[in-house]
């Protein structure tokens, strides 16, 4: 019983940042990814404001495949990312001004290990775990947007 209660009341202290968590119902862009393998596109949603790209993927438990997220940086920077609060293995692709992948690294879920880029990004694409590979995703490789 009293697991029960300590489990409800930790569920409850969640639920109203979830609520908060401005990460549903984001607009949607194709982004395709070409790489040796041949051209790669998914439905990728934008978290375009500060809020939206402080939530991300947090308390999601299932992405559909061939979609993901993206974080644009306007102006473009050096990146870091960590998975506090977000369940889902994720793929995360730093990608510079020029369009070109700089870095792909595994994002863990609800570690607070720091996921930096390898240089200066214009953005950041989450994928499904695994996705990268899948497709051949390497350092260098053109993304279209």
């Amino acid at each position: 019983m009293k697991f029960l209660l300590a489990a409800a009341a930790a569920l409850m202290a969640v639920q109203p940042v979830m609520a908060a968590c401005p990460n549903a119902g984001l607009a949607s862009v194709p982004v395709t990814f070409m790489t040796k393998k041949g051209r790669s596109t998914y439905a990728i949603e934008v978290a375009a404001t500060p809020a939206q790209q402080e939530c991300g993927l947090m308390y999601r438990k299932a992405m559909p495949r061939k979609t993901g997220m993206m974080f644009p940086f306007d102006p473009p920077k050096a990146a870091t990312f960590w998975m506090e609060n977000t369940p889902l293995p994720l793929d995360l692709i730093f990608v510079g001004p020029d369009d070109r992948v700089i870095n792909v690294a595994p994002g863990m879920p609800y570690s607070r290990d720091i996921i930096a880029s390898d240089g200066i990004a214009a953005s950041v694409i989450e994928l499904n775990a695994g996705e990268a590979k899948r497709i051949g995703l390497r350092p260098g490789d053109k993304v279209q947007r």
